[in-house]
């Protein structure tokens, strides 16, 4: 709030009071007037950000399929590739800001031709999901469904870059900081759509259990049905947007801005020996949780936990998964966010632990996939607590990134810290994945033929086949725990200093020269 001097002399108002004024004006006035004028665009918004949660939520279902069919954790390192175009976006968003067609629209230009593609690529693998998922006979074809989940990353995250700038301008000013609103609120929604409710309403024992009164032989929904519907939906939003959805005259009317002029400012970035040392920080401080993040999950399914209770444990943790940023944002608005960062950091490091104490304690409890309610409880109550460790590094990293970037390339160099961010979480999923049944211990015993291994459902039906069976001598998971664990301690010890030291640097030293 400006405190207003009084003048001796009557001088009339510059053109920056009267601005400001009406400004002020405009965010006084009561919060569903101010609403009124965007409804339509704040509707329209939420509904693309949750059309862009589905094909994610999809994506994340599938791994948890493919463990059912007990494929092995190398497959589900190659099918993690799949999340990796959300990771590199920014090679290719300079190219979304700049490419375009006037008449057409700046953003309708990607919008509408990958919302298509991604409706009609959903429409076509409705009709392949089966085949490709295999059955009890034929094992999964993991390549293939990488190849064709990844493309739908590809378009999924160029849509996020329209969608992202778009929501700039087709939002007033007074409205636009409900962008961000959209985004969360829509990409949680359509995620829990495609992954914890899909997961659940296919389950044949769910739909039996809570839902019908007559017990049947399949859950509620199939996968290929549901793409389907989604693949539909798509079709339909993108054709009203390209008919009756105008971008503003502003959007698109400017001068075009040179596809290299992007390019060149991240690579000044990239030059700047302090954002150098900030990325190495980064890029190495997820190693601590990788078998934690990205392999628990798969384990838990693999010792008898339902797919469908493990989605369905995601449920409390939405709305904290909301509100927390908010709580947490709080302390980290000082001159020091990634405080925060290097005092979550050790915690949830420990946190893999207790991790690996539920993943080693699901098999003891496990009555025929029965399991009591406290352990329900216990392991929701672990999440949770992971979940603070996890936000709180998240925001307070968000936090400084938006303290360092340099105002005059702003939306660059926040997207590459971002990019930088993601990516250290991205790289170590994919090889704690991989890395599982390589430093896994397994045998196929009762069998003279010492050739056979069991890292795979392939293998582990040809074990069964000569008249074996499997035996987990050393569990990679575990061993994993371990190193992850060890990597973290040695971590916070190497880079506490440093870290230090980055949040002291004056904000000129921040600055690219391009």
């Amino acid at each position: 709030m400006t405190t207003r001097h009084p003048s001796s002399h009557k001088n009339s108002p510059t053109s920056s009071d009267l601005e400001m004024s009406d400004q002020e004006a405009k965010q006084n006035r009561p919060l569903r007037e101010r609403l009124a004028k965007d409804k339509f665009s704040i509707a329209l918004l939420l509904f693309l950000y949750i059309l862009q949660g589905l094909p994610i939520g999809l994506a994340g279902s599938v791994p948890i399929i493919l463990q059912m069919k007990k494929i092995g954790y190398r497959q589900q390192a190659l099918f993690s590739l799949v999340t990796w175009p959300f990771t590199i976006k920014l090679l290719w968003a300079p190219l979304v800001d700049s490419v375009y067609s006037r008449s057409f629209g700046r953003r309708k230009s990607w919008l509408v031709p990958s919302q298509y593609m991604i409706g009609l690529t959903m429409i076509f693998l409705s009709y392949l999901i089966k085949g490709l998922l295999g059955d009890e006979t034929t094992a999964p074809s993991v390549v293939s469904l990488t190849v064709v989940f990844f493309f739908l990353h590809f378009l999924t995250a160029t849509q996020d870059i329209a969608v992202d700038g778009w929501a700039l301008t087709m939002l007033s000013k007074e409205n636009v900081g409900y962008a961000s609103t959209c985004n969360t609120v829509g990409q949680t929604a359509g995620f829990f759509l495609s992954y914890t409710l899909f997961l659940a309403l296919q389950s044949t024992e769910f739909c039996n259990s809570y839902i019908r009164w007559e017990p049947q032989s399949t859950g509620l929904v199939e996968l290929p049905s549901f793409m389907y519907v989604i693949g539909i939906i798509f079709m339909i939003v993108t054709t009203f947007i390209w008919w009756f959805k105008q971008e503003k005259r502003e959007e698109y009317s400017e001068e075009k801005t040179p596809i290299s002029n992007g390019y060149w400012q991240l690579l000044g970035v990239l030059k700047l020996p302090n954002v150098q040392m900030y990325a190495l920080a980064i890029l190495t401080s997820k190693i601590a949780f990788a078998a934690a993040d990205s392999v628990t999950g798969l384990k838990l399914i693999e010792a008898g936990l339902p797919s469908e209770r493990i989605a369905l444990m995601a449920v409390p943790l939405v709305p904290v998964q909301i509100v927390l940023p908010w709580i947490i944002s709080r302390f980290t608005t000082g001159p020091r966010p990634l405080d925060v960062f290097m005092k979550a950091y050790l915690p949830r490091v420990l946190m893999g632990v207790a991790f690996a104490a539920i993943v080693w304690w699901t098999p003891r409890v496990n009555n025929d996939g029965s399991f009591p309610v406290y352990y329900y409880i216990i392991v929701i109550g672990v999440f949770l607590v992971q979940q603070v460790f996890a936000y709180s590094m998240f925001v307070s990293g968000m936090a400084f990134h938006a303290k360092i970037s340099d105002p005059a390339i702003g939306g660059t160099y926040m997207t590459l810290l971002n990019t930088i961010m993601n990516m250290a979480g991205t790289w170590v999923g994919t090889l704690a994945l991989w890395l599982t049944d390589n430093v896994s211990v397994k045998d196929c015993e009762g069998v003279s033929d010492d050739s056979l291994d069991c890292d795979t459902m392939h293998e582990l039906q040809a074990c069964e086949a000569a008249g074996g069976h499997c035996v987990t001598y050393v569990d990679g998971y575990y061993v994993e725990m371990v190193l992850c664990v060890t990597v973290g301690v040695i971590w916070v010890w190497w880079q506490r200093k440093r870290i230090g030291q980055l949040q002291d640097l004056r904000e000129d030293q921040w600055r690219a020269r391009t």
